[in-house]
């Protein structure tokens, strides 16, 4: 363990000292955050869309409402459309909403509004500033008793009846509760992945150079191994850590919505587990066939299909983002190449987790990790001291059965 953790400390050391991937370390959350924000500076505020807001009162409140409404940037307009038709209206409009306020909203403080796909997205957190009319309203026809000043109490929710959305579905208000901490441990795992495959290179360059030996002559292919895969893996722990201490801010400012507080939950440490395992499962992938290539530059087929499969769940997006219950996601969650990437995707959209799908696939995911640590450790050993050509399939076949 103490030559493993020196082989480690020098990968780490080695690759802080290179510009290149210093400079990607930071150029990597810049790019992200320019893709983020430069849209914004050709917007104006002069070109806001302005949402046309057809209210059908029907208690003699729509004066109050509209002077109420005067410092936004809607366009109030009183209709005689009823909730029947609302729908049919809304598919000639583009940014625009039907309001119901009828003497049933003021019994039971709920009222009614039509939106569509065009509406703008915040406008249901907007219209609650109609309440107040309405309330009043509740007081005039109340005489205040105490429940009656309960019910005054309990406010007015505005109840949305959106046109061409579904209750549920990928755009339902608490989505962004479930992507959060979903979407951190896909950053982790992606940036540890792409750094681990610099393995892929470290191995080879080191065959290339011919100082396997000389390393190899003052430790064992097991401690060399070990110690590239913590190594790369804490490289990628500090890309990490590089964008959030940059980007994490900008979003914070940027986005109207409590990040820190959806991130910082329990489910974030199961999610955390799924991204490091699967770390594990590809840099043994990438050490093992690393260690049988002479040079990178003649990569083999077998060799480039290997390093795709960390891109292998990609295959599963279209089934996972339309049922994530479905069969065909819950296969993806058990091959071992695909349920990192299927295992997140998943748990990002569904609103109740299947703890025992997860528990089977985590399980199948760590055992896979074993095999795989093991098979790479029989493929290294050998592969690295083999020079000048790649291995084939059956050479590899015969590594791993010796």
């Amino acid at each position: 363990m103490r030559n493993t953790m020196k082989v480690a400390k020098w990968e780490i050391k080695r690759n802080m000292k290179s510009k290149s991937f210093v400079i990607g370390l930071f150029l990597t959350p810049l790019i992200f955050l320019a893709f983020l924000l430069v849209p914004n500076l050709f917007s104006s505020d002069d070109d806001a869309a302005t949402t046309t807001v057809y209210v059908n009162d029907q208690i003699g409140v729509y004066d109050q409402m509209e002077a109420v409404a005067a410092d936004t940037e809607w366009q109030m307009e009183s209709t005689q459309v009823t909730e029947r038709e609302a729908e049919s209206a809304l598919e000639g409009e583009e940014d625009a909403a039907y309001v119901f306020v009828t003497e049933e909203s003021v019994e039971t403080g709920t009222v009614t509004v039509y939106t569509n796909e065009e509406t703008n997205d915040g406008f249901m957190d907007e219209v609650q500033i109609l309440s107040g009319p309405l309330q009043m309203a509740q007081i005039e026809q109340l005489g205040l008793t105490p429940e009656e000043a309960g019910l005054v109490a309990q406010g007015i929710v505005f109840e949305d009846a959106s046109v061409g959305t579904e209750e549920g579905g990928l755009f339902s208000a608490n989505m962004l509760e479930r992507v959060v901490p979903g979407a951190f441990a896909a950053l982790v795992m992606l940036s540890i992945v792409f750094t681990g495959m610099a393995i892929f290179q470290s191995a080879s360059q080191e065959k290339k150079d011919k100082i396997a030996e000389i390393i190899l002559s003052s430790l064992t292919p097991s401690d060399l191994m070990q110690g590239k895969i913590i190594g790369y893996f804490v490289l990628g722990l500090v890309q990490v850590v590089v964008f959030v201490v940059i980007a994490l801010p900008v979003l914070i400012w940027n986005i109207d919505f409590p990040i820190i507080e959806h991130l910082l939950v329990p489910e974030l440490l199961v999610l955390l587990l799924i991204a490091i395992l699967g770390y594990l499962l590809y840099a043994a992938l990438f050490v093992g066939i690393g260690a049988t290539m002479a040079d990178i530059s003649t990569a083999g087929n077998f060799q480039g299909l290997v390093m795709m499969l960390p891109f292998s769940p990609f295959l599963f997006i279209g089934p996972v983002f339309s049922d994530p219950s479905g069969f065909v996601a819950q296969l993806g969650s058990y091959i071992p190449f695909t349920s990192p990437g299927v295992l997140i995707m998943r748990l990002s959209l569904l609103e109740e987790w299947p703890w025992v799908e997860i528990g089977v696939a985590i399980a199948i995911l760590a055992v896979s990790v074993w095999i795989f640590m093991k098979l790479a450790g029989k493929i290294f050993k050998t592969g690295i001291l083999m020079y000048g050509k790649n291995a084939t399939p059956g050479e590899i076949l015969k590594w791993i059965k010796a």
